[in-house]
């Protein structure tokens, strides 16, 4: 008995030696809240990744998104994250919440657009940004991404110093709005999104536009913006696209991760597009076409398969 315990452990000991026994390469992933969207799609990318990635196991975390899930896989902490495209930019940059602490980090793929939308009803009888002089508008939760770029759009129109300015929740805001309580709120998300599918159902729903020239100091002056087009009928009587400014969302990761590390993750995902599309109708607009669309360097890995992917 004590013969074949000592062959089992010898065995055991000579196939962790040679590698025959290595442990899953574990991959922690910053998303953000459960209720939001880089959670649930975050979630998707790990299954796809613990189904097709061999030896890996991937994890989606709640994290407080993208400021938070910069700093953690700078440090380490996490293998992948979740960002805003402004985010991204300013923590490389050591601009913004990163003043004076550039983040080495280093993107995968431009994911989908996150566009902040500008809404209001006919009965407010505001019909451009314009317009929104001397109006209440609720800017987004303080601190926000939507807040911010709210803030900066206004200034181009110049009429932020002349709102009434709220920050709140994108529920709370159209809520307010359809209370009357607000005049217009901004949605920095997916276009669709519920909270505005909810306010179209029951309001008769107006979207501002942007207009381009309005916006184009603003767009020189903070690179990682881009204009994009909201099709035709994303929301109910909608009858024609609005343009409005998109700030989209970025898998990354840190500089220092291995090459061959992020090649596999990059190629697994994009391999595997109808499946990840199918956690969320956002997930479907995760292509190839728009991948290497990003504000900051792709990491080696990535750009590797994107560049044998065009072969």
């Amino acid at each position: 008995m004590k013969f074949w315990k000592s062959i089992a452990t010898l065995t055991t000991g000579l196939m962790l030696a040679s590698g025959v026994a290595s442990a899953d390469e574990r991959l922690s992933i910053g998303t953000g809240g459960t209720g939001g969207l880089f959670y649930v799609i975050g979630a998707g990318v790990a299954d796809t990744l613990n189904k097709h990635m061999q030896d890996t196991t991937a994890r989606a975390e709640v994290t407080g998104a993208s400021i938070e899930n910069v700093r953690r896989v700078a440090a380490g902490q996490m293998a992948l994250g979740f960002s805003s495209s402004s985010t991204l930019y300013e923590a490389v940059h050591g601009e913004g919440p990163f003043d004076g602490e550039p983040q080495a980090i280093q993107s995968i793929a431009y994911l989908y657009p996150a566009v902040l939308q500008l809404a209001t009803t006919a009965d407010t009888e505001v019909k451009s940004i314009a317009d929104l002089a001397g109006k209440r508008v609720s800017l987004g939760p303080p601190g926000s991404n939507s807040a911010v770029l709210a803030k900066r759009i206004l200034e181009a129109y110049g009429v932020f110093d002349s709102i009434e300015p709220q920050f709140l929740s994108y529920t709370e805001g159209v809520g307010a709005l359809m209370d009357e309580q607000v005049d217009a709120t901004a949605v920095l998300a997916g276009a669709p999104t519920a909270a505005l599918i909810d306010l179209s159902s029951q309001r008769d729903m107006r979207l501002l536009p942007i207009e381009k020239d309005q916006v184009q100091a603003m767009l020189d002056q903070y690179p990682y913006y881009q204009l994009y087009d909201i099709p035709a009928g994303t929301y109910e009587d909608q009858d024609e696209p609005i343009t409005a400014i998109n700030d989209p969302a970025i898998l990354f990761t840190a500089e220092d991760v291995a090459e061959d590390t992020v090649y596999g993750v990059t190629k697994t995902l994009f391999s595997h597009l109808d499946e990840l599309g199918a956690v969320h109708p956002q997930a479907k607009k995760i292509s190839r076409e728009t991948a290497e669309n990003t504000p900051i360097d792709l990491h080696p890995g990535a750009q590797r398969y994107f560049q044998e992917a065009q072969q």
